[in-house]
C-alpha cells in the first residue's frame, strides 16, 4: 500500500512531528500484524478522524489481535465485547445494583474505554444495537433511562462480523451503518505472510500484547486530530469532487452513469460527505501534504462508501456488485 510505504519516508515539511507519531504507531502494531498493513492504515485514518470501522472477514485473520494492540500502542483502555442474541443494553452501558439500602450505578465496558472491539456485531438484537449507536454518534451512554455519561476521548469502536456465517445474526440498520467512517473488507495474507506469521517470535507467545510497547498517549491522538484540522486544508474543488461523488451514488444519470441508472436502491448520505472529507484531510496528512487532492479522496472512497450504497434486487441477480459501482463511479465522475 502506498500510504504504509511513504509512512517510512522521512518528511519533509513541518508536519514531521506527527507523521513520526504514527510511523512509531503503526511499527509498533506490525510486531503483531503481519501482511495487514492495509487494515492498520485504515484503523489509524479512522482513529486520527474520531471515526469507527467496521472489519469484515472470516475468524483467524487477527481482527481481534489488532485492535488489542492498538490500544496498548496507544496507551488507552482496551475492551473487547461479544455480541450474543441474548445480550441487554444494560450489557453495553451499565446498570444500577442494590448495595447497602441503596442504588449504586455499575458502570459497563463502554463507558471507560478508548478503544472497544465489537466481535460479531450483527449477533445483538435491536435494542442493544441502538444503545452501541448511542456511543458511536453522541459518544455518550445513557444508563437507564436516568444517568448520562459522557465517553472518553478518543473513542473509537471496531466492530466486526463474518460475511459467511448468518445463523443467529441481525442485519445492521443502515442508519447503524451509516455511522461506520469506513467498511473494511480483510482478506487472507499472501504465502510469504503465513510464512512470516509463523517465524515470528512474537506470535509463537501466549501473551502477543506483551512486545507492542506504548508509544503514544489518548491525549497525543486528539492533539493530532486537532493539529490536522487546522493544518490540512481541503479547498473548494476538493469539496465539490466529494459532493459529486456522492450525488452519483444517489443520481448516477447526472453524471453520464447510465448503465447504474434504476439500479442502486439507496444511495450515501449527507454523513458520507462529511466522511469522506474527514478521512481524506488525515490521509493527506500521512502523505506530508497540506492540502487535500483527489488521489486522497479515491483513496479513501471504497471503504467510505461501500457499506453506503444498496443495490435493487434485480441488480444483485444480475451480478452487480457494489465494488463494481463505486468503481464505475470513480471513473465516471471528472477529477478536478
Amino acid at each position: 500500500m502506498e500510504l504504509a510505504a511513504d509512512l517510512e519516508k522521512k518528511p519533509e515539511s513541518g508536519l514531521d512531528e506527527g507523521i513520526e507519531k504514527i510511523q512509531k504507531l503503526v511499527a509498533e502494531i506490525e510486531k503483531v500484524i503481519v501482511g495487514q498493513s492495509t487494515l492498520i492504515c485504515r484503523i489509524v485514518v479512522a482513529l486520527l478522524a474520531d471515526g469507527h470501522v467496521l472489519l469484515e472477514g472470516v475468524p483467524g485473520l487477527a481482527k481481534t489481535l489488532l485492535v488489542s494492540a492498538m490500544g496498548a500502542a496507544i496507551g488507552g483502555v482496551f475492551r473487547r465485547i461479544q455480541m450474543v442474541p441474548d445480550m441487554l443494553p444494560s450489557d453495553l452501558t451499565g446498570t444500577y445494583v442494590y448495595v447497602g439500602n441503596r442504588f449504586k450505578l455499575q458502570k459497563g465496558p463502554l463507558t471507560d474505554c478508548h478503544v472497544a472491539l465489537v466481535d460479531e456485531i450483527n449477533r445483538a438484537p435491536a435494542k442493544t444495537q441502538a444503545a452501541l449507536l448511542q456511543a458511536m454518534q453522541e459518544r455518550q451512554v445513557t444508563v437507564m433511562g436516568k444517568d448520562t455519561l459522557e465517553l472518553p476521548d478518543p473513542f473509537i469502536v471496531l466492530a466486526t462480523q463474518n460475511p459467511v456465517e448468518q445463523d443467529g445474526t441481525y442485519p445492521l440498520p443502515e442508519a447503524q451503518l451509516d455511522r461506520f467512517l469506513f467498511k473494511v473488507v480483510v482478506g487472507y495474507p499472501s504465502p510469504g505472510d503465513e510464512i512470516n506469521i509463523l517465524t515470528n517470535v512474537h506470535l509463537d507467545q501466549r501473551d502477543k500484547i506483551k512486545a507492542v510497547r506504548q508509544v503514544l498517549e489518548p491525549r497525543d491522538i486528539c492533539q493530532l486530530r486537532d493539529r490536522i484540522k487546522s493544518e490540512v486544508s481541503v479547498e473548494y474543488y476538493a469539496h465539490q469532487y466529494i459532493v459529486e461523488l456522492v450525488r452519483a451514488t444517489r443520481f448516477p444519470g447526472e453524471f453520464g452513469l447510465k448503465s447504474l441508472e434504476g439500479r442502486l436502491k439507496l444511495g450515501a448520505s449527507p454523513r458520507a460527505t462529511m466522511a469522506l472529507r474527514d478521512a481524506a484531510r488525515v490521509e493527506a496528512f500521512l502523505h506530508n501534504r497540506q492540502h487535500v487532492y483527489p488521489e486522497d479522496i479515491q483513496a479513501v472512497a471504497r471503504d467510505v462508501l461501500r457499506h453506503r450504497i444498496f443495490l435493487e434486487f434485480s441488480a444483485e441477480a444480475e451480478g452487480l456488485t457494489v465494488e463494481t459501482v463505486i468503481q464505475e463511479i470513480l471513473d465516471g465522475v471528472h477529477v478536478p
